[in-house]
């Protein structure tokens, strides 16, 4: 089966290049190629390739945005990044706008032959180990921000809610009403997105490591 490919890169010298080499390959068909993000967004689609091959840096819109506008508008396609520099927070964005890969362009024309082959076919080339830790780091910041939206005292009721404490049992160790009690629960879950009480227990027990139980009441 013939791999189309598509190529994005602002030098024309490395469009060449990478041309060149997949050219010599029976299986592997160029169909396109573009200096931007504007013209990739408007030569894709109509040539439909398996593979793009997608430059990180690029004037303007970068190629992850790319990646990310793309497989919005063509789910079956496969990017491939190339940079030319080791970035944690653009292999970050990559992953999560959908990359298949993420290769430096030090890479050996065989080993981005290669590459291409294995995305081709629905490999991803980003060691699964880096993808969880990718999620854990974006989980991580989610629920910071979770966190930063509570006042004090509703941190203290969620570190509560937590511990399996019902609203009268924190009302009593807080020298708060349960009426009160009931009000800054009903606050705190707004503030966090949350619709019902065990959402917020749960989360709090994973995030603070706190035991969790089974009395969890509604509001």
């Amino acid at each position: 089966m013939t791999v189309r490919i598509f190529l994005l890169d602002d030098h024309e010298i490395v469009r060449r290049g990478l041309r060149e080499l997949f050219e010599t390959q029976d299986d592997f068909d160029v169909v396109g190629e573009a200096s931007n993000a504007e013209e990739a967004m408007t030569r894709v689609p109509p040539t439909r390739p398996d593979v793009a091959v997608l430059d990180v840096r690029l004037p303007g819109t970068s190629g992850i945005e790319v990646c990310r506008d793309l497989r919005a508008e063509l789910p079956e396609l496969r990017c491939l990044m190339l940079t030319s520099f080791a970035d944690d927070d653009a292999l970050f964005a990559a992953i999560l706008a959908g990359a298949s890969g993420y290769l430096l362009k030090q890479i050996r024309g065989p080993e981005l032959v290669s590459a291409v082959r294995r995305v081709a076919a629905g490999q991803s080339l980003i060691d699964p180990a880096l993808t969880a830790s990718v999620m854990e780091r974006l989980r991580g910041k989610q629920e910071d921000e979770r966190i930063a939206r509570l006042s004090p005292q509703e941190r203290r009721i969620l570190d509560l809610i937590a511990e399996g404490k019902t609203n009268r049992q924190i009302g009593a160790e807080m020298f708060l009403a349960e009426k009160t009690v009931k009000n800054y629960v009903s606050n705190l879950l707004a503030k966090m997105g949350f619709s019902r009480r065990t959402e917020a227990a749960v989360y709090a027990a994973r995030s603070k490591s706190a035991p969790r139980t089974d009395q969890t009441e509604g509001i």
